[in-house]
């Protein structure tokens, strides 16, 4: 069985004071709920673990009922840092689950493909993540005043979410961070560090993040589009 983890406990800082992104109202129902639905459709995914912070499960399960989400889920508290989320996740997996996708709840745009995809690939190779090509120059500065170099963006990609493993890779790809004491902000991260290979899933249609206000116009476009 595959399970999908929806990382839903970040603070939002760089959305504004007071404003919980994830239930800013975008195309008819909040951003989460968007997520939430895509999972809940994707043929691939068993159950959903949605990790929250502390004080919202009750938002949660209700927009369960709200909007008629019927796949079985669980709700848990996140922890200090995303990696700390995403193993408090892992932790309220299902014995049977065999295959990970682990999502950012503020990216409603994935596809049904994408999430297939990524969960294919890491039953091949152990670790799955969307990616996309990147396309800008890149520069890289020391001091954010002066450029330093100028990177080969032919071997650049910008990863994304989903991230999807076997649930034997990312548990012990996290405990090893963990025992070092170690901070990423990328699972995938996590396997490089332990050497596993992580496969590269082309992410072709947009799949933004919402992070800042002027994402929202952008996102609201796309999900209309796809209704």
């Amino acid at each position: 069985m595959n399970a999908a983890i929806l990382v839903a406990a970040g603070k939002g800082v760089r959305m504004g004071a007071g404003v919980d992104k994830l239930f800013l109202e975008v195309a008819g129902r909040p951003v989460v709920a968007h997520t939430w639905q895509k999972f809940n459709d994707a043929n691939c995914i068993g159950e959903i673990v949605l990790v929250v912070r502390d004080g919202m499960q009750k938002a949660f399960a209700e927009l369960a009922v709200k909007y008629h989400l019927q796949k079985p889920f669980r709700i848990v508290v996140g922890g200090a840092e995303r990696q700390d989320s995403v193993w408090n996740g892992l932790a309220a997996l299902p014995v049977s689950a065999e295959i990970v996708a682990i999502h950012d709840a503020a990216r409603p745009c994935t596809s049904d493909e994408l999430i297939a995809t990524t969960v294919q690939a890491a039953d091949e190779t152990g670790a799955a993540v969307a990616a996309q090509p990147v396309t800008d120059t890149i520069k890289e500065s020391a001091d954010g005043r002066l450029i330093q170099r100028t990177l080969d963006r032919s071997k650049l990609w910008a990863v994304q979410t989903p991230q999807s493993f076997r649930v034997e890779v990312i548990r012990r790809a996290l405990a090893e961070v963990r025992r070092r004491r170690l901070l990423f902000t990328d699972d995938t991260a996590a396997c490089e560090l332990i050497g596993q290979p992580v496969r590269l899933v082309s992410s072709i249609a947009p799949n933004p993040k919402v992070t800042v206000p002027g994402d929202l116009p952008f996102i609201a476009m796309l999900l209309r589009n796809k209704t």
